[in-house]
């Protein structure tokens, strides 16, 4: 499924290079999509693209390397593979500041560039796992009223029963009664991990979402 969907996107201003990389993973059945240059890459760039970036670092307008930190300010998070025809210590030094996931000096055979991507797209898949889980919890959140919420924020805290009563002005029975609607809402079996949805909650908060 998503395996499909995962793209190479090429961004390199030597169009027979863009080509031959282009036809290179074509043959070994990757997707590919290929930009002169950064801006172009930035300008077409749609929120459900998935995959990896190839950057060559020296493009005009913005290098290689500005590309990747243009594209994290975007908050874009897909893997780097920096490449370049003219290696030396400080570029490789700035690619992996960068986080990027390899850097590929020119000319480079089919066999590193396969591998660099396949490392980048199983940090891809583990991240799209993550944001998928992520997701789930904030639906399972939001089935929650806004007692249970309350509940649900004692008790990470590590209240019991009747200090949560106390402070919501209810009784330690109700209190009961809310936990378990809540633990049967976000099908968890324990307080370590309802602590775990109170905490991500919050995280969804600061991110500007709602949670009811």
């Amino acid at each position: 499924m998503r395996k499909e969907s995962l793209t190479a996107f090429i961004v390199d201003d030597d169009a027979s290079v863009r080509d031959s990389i282009a036809l290179m993973l074509g043959v070994a059945g990757y997707r590919t999509a290929v930009f002169a240059d950064a801006e172009a890459l930035l300008a077409a760039w749609k929120e459900d693209w998935i995959g990896c970036v190839i950057a060559d670092v020296r493009l005009p307008g913005q290098s290689g390397i500005e590309l990747q930190a243009a594209m994290r300010k975007k908050a874009v998070a897909l893997p780097f593979i920096i490449m370049t025809a003219h290696g030396d210590v400080p570029t490789a030094r700035a690619a992996f500041r960068s986080q990027a996931i390899d850097f590929l000096e020119k000319p480079f055979d089919s066999a590193q560039l396969i591998a660099a991507i396949e490392t980048a797209f199983a940090l891809e898949e583990r991240r799209l796992e993550r944001d998928a889980g992520r997701q789930a919890e904030a639906l399972k959140l939001r089935r929650l009223t806004a007692r249970e919420r309350e509940v649900l924020d004692h008790a990470a805290r590590g209240l019991h029963a009747k200090e949560i009563a106390a402070a919501l002005g209810i009784s330690p029975r109700t209190v009961e009664v809310h936990k378990m609607h809540i633990m049967e809402k976000l099908e968890v079996r324990n307080v370590a991990e309802l602590v775990r949805f109170s905490i991500a909650a919050d995280g969804h908060e600061d991110d500007g979402g709602t949670v009811k």
